[in-house]
């Protein structure tokens, strides 16, 4: 019988990601989606089944993290080999402006996942995977941050998640539950949410490039993080509770790098050089040349003619709008014990992460471009 795998958070950049490579590995995937009036399946469109189709590998329910009774409901019909607990409000800038709400689902809605698994007697069946994240260290107490290095959350996003980890230890404890923390660092790919700040720049960045967009502004451009791509951080997670005892993970590049050299790298993927000059909330980058052979290879000559002029203009400024109450200015992480004991190694280096995002994100835009012109609208994530 193929193994059942529960997935909240399905319709995130994570859980499409995580669903499709459970399904190639055979699994039977289950995933929690909120209700709303308009679809929000973009990522996992590619995946759906009709309910009427036999022996679906895909199915979706409506749940919620708030709703224990729900959550409860829908475990206990699946019987699930694993549950992936992806679920999140998972913007750190937006958990200041909803404390409570991100405390809720994020803090919260681990319990009610753990004391559904223990209350229906699924502890010896299913293994829990709780998406952790590198938020937890903040005020970095130690360079680089292992899985012993202490906690200093600086956000309501970090102190929700902070209680869903140690509840987690705590149930893991205390009854013997399957329950594995991954404390994943920043990690992207081109179906990324449009306002995380690395798809917010290669979006700018291509949408700049076709010259619809004037200039990007950003907060910190100091703050330097670990970056991997999405794609070899859910194999992380499959991995993780492979594992015969349940334990807790970092999963990190070991490499970290700054917003400012993050656009950079963006623009030189094109063909575009930048280069940043002032200080604090008067820092701004200015084009300084264009490769003509590689911007109209990965944009087009039509967009080259119009760019070109541009040179020597303002493509980015700082905008004090965007800075957090509590700045966390450095995070990179040690992946030893998840290279050693799962065997992980990413795939994928900033350069290549880069290039995936700024190749979804120009196709997004050229169509977007061509519908600004009269075009016909086709969007696809997954072309």
């Amino acid at each position: 019988m193929p193994k059942t795998a529960l997935i909240t958070g399905i319709t995130g950049q994570d859980g499409a990601y995580l669903a499709e490579y459970l399904v190639k590995q055979g699994y039977v995937v289950h995933g929690i989606k909120r209700r709303s009036s308009s679809f929000n399946t973009d990522r996992i469109d590619h995946l759906y089944q009709d309910p009427h189709t036999e022996n679906r590998n895909f199915i979706l329910h409506y749940g919620d993290m708030t709703d224990s009774l729900n959550l409860t409901r829908i475990i206990g019909d699946i019987q699930p080999d694993e549950i992936y607990n992806l679920a999140a409000q998972s913007h750190v800038k937006v958990s200041f402006d909803t404390p409570e709400y991100t405390a809720n689902v994020d803090g919260l809605g681990t319990l009610r996942i753990l004391e559904a698994v223990r209350m229906l007697n699924l502890i010896s069946k299913t293994r829990i995977y709780q998406a952790s994240t590198s938020e937890l260290y903040g005020l970095v107490q130690e360079v680089p941050q292992n899985e012993k290095t202490p906690f200093y959350p600086r956000s309501p996003y970090a102190v929700a998640k902070l209680y869903a980890y140690w509840i987690s230890v705590n149930y893991r404890e205390a009854y013997g539950m399957h329950v594995s923390n991954g404390i994943l660092f920043n990690h992207e790919s081109p179906v990324r949410g449009e306002t995380f700040v690395t798809r917010k720049i290669t979006r700018a960045v291509s949408k700049i490039a076709l010259s619809n967009q004037r200039e990007l502004y950003l907060g910190n451009l100091s703050a330097k993080r670990d970056w991997g791509h999405a794609k070899d951080y859910v194999r992380a997670m499959y991995l993780i509770l492979q594992q015969e005892k349940p334990s807790d993970y970092v999963i990190a590049t070991g490499v970290t790098t700054s917003v400012r050299e993050f656009v950079r790298l963006a623009f030189a993927s094109i063909g575009v050089d930048v280069v940043f000059t002032g200080e604090g909330l008067k820092e701004t980058a200015v084009i300084t040349a264009v490769d003509k052979s590689l911007f109209c290879q990965k944009v087009s000559e039509e967009a080259y003619d119009k760019f070109v002029k541009r040179i020597g203009e303002v493509v980015v400024g700082v905008d004090p709008n965007y800075f957090r109450p509590t700045e966390v200015d450095l995070l990179i992480g040690d992946p030893t014990k998840s290279k050693t004991k799962l065997g992980w190694e990413p795939e994928y280096d900033l350069h290549a992460l880069i290039e995936d995002m700024m190749l979804g994100d120009m196709i997004l835009m050229k169509k977007e471009d061509y519908l600004m012109k009269g075009g016909y609208r086709v969007l696809n994530y997954f072309e």
